[in-house]
């Protein structure tokens, strides 16, 4: 599945991943390709996700996140 993580500034990432985990206002969540659209709000904690066969991390305050046909797009202010 594909991830995009933006802020209003740049592009931070994008690119195709295995999962990702998400810091979900009430807890995170892992999403994994052909998930059901859903959006929901971020909180404070760390996106984690695997590229390349790679753990990445990224520590992050607020965002929002969407799910659709396989893309993830994660909008943030700050990094």
């Amino acid at each position: 599945m594909k991830l995009e993580i933006i802020t209003p500034e740049q592009i931070y990432f994008s690119g195709e991943v295995t999962s990702v985990t998400l810091p979900g206002k009430k807890g995170s969540f892992t999403l994994w390709e052909n998930h059901a659209p859903i959006i929901s709000s971020l909180g404070q904690g760390k996106i984690k996700y695997i590229a390349n066969n790679q753990d990445q991390e990224l520590s992050i305050e607020s965002g929002f996140a969407e799910v659709n046909k396989n893309v993830v797009t994660v909008c943030l202010e700050l990094i």
